[in-house]
């Protein structure tokens, strides 16, 4: 997606057309996050982000997706992370805030 279709909230479709998306002043401020929990189904996977401050945490926002839209998006995230280090520099992973961590199972 260009700078101009960001800006006029456009965004471009599989057929080359353009939808309108509207969005609330709340929405536009976002949220921080700096804990997400992955976990899926079969038929979905669920994104769950977290503002952690120990001995407390609040739950930002819950995003649920389809597994076709889960690896596009991570194919998105990865060509944008490119992109960032290109003109930036390299970005360092930072560290797992203590007592949170990622698991695999």
């Amino acid at each position: 997606m260009n700078q101009q279709n960001q800006s006029q909230g456009k965004q471009p479709t599989s057929a080359g057309r353009q939808v309108q998306i509207k969005a609330s002043d709340e929405k536009l401020k976002g949220e921080y996050s700096n804990a997400v929990q992955i976990m899926h189904t079969k038929e979905e996977v669920v994104l769950d982000f977290f503002n952690v401050f120990p001995p407390t945490g609040t739950l930002n926002s819950r995003v649920i997706l389809s597994p076709g839209h889960f690896k596009r998006m991570i194919k998105a995230m990865q060509d944008n992370l490119e992109k960032y280090e290109n003109s930036f520099g390299k970005v360092e992973e930072s560290k797992s805030p203590e007592g949170l961590g990622f698991r695999t199972e």
